[in-house]
């Protein structure tokens, strides 16, 4: 059977479908795999031996370029993880026999399948609610998927370069202070700033902080603020899958819930990861797809006494793994 899974999102989001894709995969040693995703999401995509093929949508291109890709690949069925008007008429026009989407907004009306989920009652975690999408097309599909779900050959040689090029001897705490308008909450620099300052006082890590290609500003300004310690600025100009292979040897990685620690969690990283302090942002939906035992998640309350009570917390626990 070829199978087509969509999901054109942000990473974060594209991640949350890898478990699906892989149980999709595996029922069946017979299945092809294909997958619809946004541009960003193209390597990491290709770089996963359980998908078939990619095809890539920018969202601007024309509904017809799109739908004659798909029906070029003789589709027998779809699971759309995420559903939006232009991904649902296309599979429409394509006339992919059958078609599987939650039941959810106008564009609904264009798949065969439709399956009342919920989500916004948080019942189970994103990665969860793809997972039994799935169950639409095989009832007697196994859930189970290999954690960390994505290994690398590469990633040791790929690790020892970047400690070389900066005289690393030690294992790396990483620090991602950014998110990019994709979290709900976060620290402010002041108080990551009393974070990272935590790791460098206990004097056993080598701090890295990690920008995203669209956060230059933020890359000069925390150089700046922390200018006289010994820390390692890396500003991201390479692929996702790049960085992928690389922080899948560091020790541990602190950021907020955004694509970076959904990328961490995929590849076996322990995380430390902080979400708003309400159900439709919490860890509770947004957990990370690897094993639950190497996630740190907090919740980060509005209240200021809260707040601080949680940051003493946060820095108790940076030496947990």
């Amino acid at each position: 059977m070829t199978i087509l899974v969509l999901r054109t999102d942000k990473l974060g989001d594209f991640i949350t479908a890898l478990p699906s894709i892989y149980v999709l995969k595996h029922h069946d040693k017979d299945n092809k795999i294909i997958v619809c995703v946004a541009p960003l999401n193209k390597t990491l995509a290709e770089s996963c031996s359980f998908i078939d093929e990619v095809i890539v949508d920018d969202g601007k291109s024309s509904l017809l370029k799109l739908a004659k890709k798909f029906k070029e690949k003789k589709i027998d069925a779809s699971i759309t993880l995420f559903s939006n008007t232009r991904v649902a008429f296309t599979q429409f026009l394509a006339q992919i026999p059958k078609r599987i989407a939650p039941a959810t907004k106008i564009a609904q009306i264009f798949y065969t399948h439709r399956v009342k989920q919920r989500r916004s009652e948080v019942k189970m975690a994103e990665f969860e609610y793809n997972l039994e999408l799935t169950k639409e097309l095989f009832k007697d599909i196994s859930f189970n998927y290999p954690k960390p779900l994505l290994k690398f050959d590469d990633a040791k040689k790929i690790y020892d370069v970047f400690c070389l090029n900066h005289a690393i001897d030690r294992e790396i705490v990483a620090f991602h202070v950014g998110f990019g308008g994709s979290s709900d909450a976060n620290w402010n620099l002041d108080e990551y700033e009393l974070l990272i300052k935590a790791v460098l006082d206990a004097n056993r890590y080598q701090v890295v902080l990690t920008f995203g290609p669209d956060e230059l500003e933020l890359y000069k300004e925390m150089q700046n603020r922390l200018k006289q310690y010994n820390i390692i600025y890396y500003y991201s100009q390479e692929s996702i899958l790049y960085f992928a292979k690389l922080i899948s040897k560091f020790k541990l990685f602190v950021s907020t819930s955004t694509g970076t620690y959904h990328l961490a969690s995929l590849v076996g990283t322990p995380t430390i990861t902080f979400f708003a302090d309400s159900l439709f942002a919490s860890s509770a939906r947004w957990k990370g797809v690897g094993d639950e035992k190497l996630q740190q998640n907090f919740e980060i309350a509005s209240d200021e006494g809260k707040k601080y009570k949680l940051l003493r917390k946060v820095r108790d626990n940076l030496f947990r793994f």
